[in-house]
């Protein structure tokens, strides 16, 4: 694959819970239309944590135009993080449990309209960002959102129910943590995220205002509240408009520092990590991906 219409399609076979014969119709499909197109196509199936990223690296390396990543946040991460800087695009097609991303990009849920709009959609720039040198695209939190994140992880069926579920059960579990913020303030918090897209995934929408292409990351801080508020809190969560709370702040900033007492139980799009040096070192990198819309 040289020339430059050439695609690769990279699949997940475990994201979400679309079957493996699924996936596989949804390749062929997608073989057939990027043909009709007139792109040399080709579809792999990841086959162990970071495929994703060698393959995009080496189609981004070889002149493949269009790199179009099937699968949830983590393998939209995955794909989209050997593309950065590159003239490569990433188109995605949304098969995942949160799908934050895509929903924030406007991108169809449904595959085969998803398809059809990364085979002829237009590269639109966006930022990116890292933590610890680790990239993120849609959200990297710390506090609940962390927590959840880890705890539903240890889950063996994903979806939106299971998620629905590890969420309730975290949030009577859960205790506020304190952090450090710039070396210079310590905040007791609930959570504490820096977004790049407005929300998690399931339209569930931390930063409402975000703006993915502005060169900046929304910092959004959610103090502790009552027990008795989580219920407004989550329906403000899911109907755009926790900026309206007394216990929600939030604020643009291009970078931040974030240290606690003990290792750092993170999310970085969603996928759990641990940071061990009990640091974190957040930064934007405005107009760095190309993605397909």
């Amino acid at each position: 694959m040289t020339t430059r219409s050439a695609i690769l399609a990279i699949i997940n076979p475990l994201s979400g819970t679309t079957t493996v014969t699924q996936k596989a119709h949804l390749r062929d499909l997608l073989l057939r239309q990027a043909e009709s197109l007139g792109y040399v196509a080709e579809a792999v199936m990841t086959t162990h944590p970071g495929h994703a990223t060698e393959l995009a690296a080496a189609a981004s390396a070889s002149g493949v135009s269009r790199v179009l990543a099937i699968g949830g946040d983590g393998t939209i991460n995955e794909t989209a993080q050997a593309l950065r800087g590159s003239a490569t695009a990433l188109g995605i097609i949304p098969i995942g449990s949160g799908n934050g991303l895509a929903r924030h990009l406007g991108i169809p849920l449904n595959p085969v309209k998803a398809v059809e709009r990364a085979l002829t959609g237009r590269p639109v720039v966006i930022d990116s960002a890292e933590i610890n040198e680790h990239p993120f695209f849609c959200t990297a939190g710390f506090g609940f959102e962390a927590y959840v994140a880890h705890a539903f992880a240890q889950q063996p069926v994903r979806g939106l129910s299971t998620y629905v579920r590890t969420a309730i059960r975290a949030f009577w579990a859960y205790r506020p943590r304190r952090f450090l913020l710039n070396g210079q303030e310590e905040k007791e918090l609930f959570s504490l995220t820096f977004a790049n897209a407005g929300q998690f995934g399931n339209n569930a929408w931390m930063a409402p205002t975000a703006n993915i292409a502005d060169g900046r990351l929304e910092q959004c801080e959610l103090r502790p509240f009552p027990l008795q508020a989580g219920g407004i809190l989550a329906w403000r969560l899911f109907n755009k408009n926790i900026d309206r709370s007394p216990y929600w702040q939030g604020r643009p900033i291009t970078k931040a520092t974030v240290q606690a007492n003990g290792p750092l139980m993170i999310h970085v799009d969603g996928e759990p990590m641990t940071l061990l040096s009990g640091r974190a070192d957040v930064r934007v990198l405005p107009g760095s991906l190309l993605v397909l819309l």
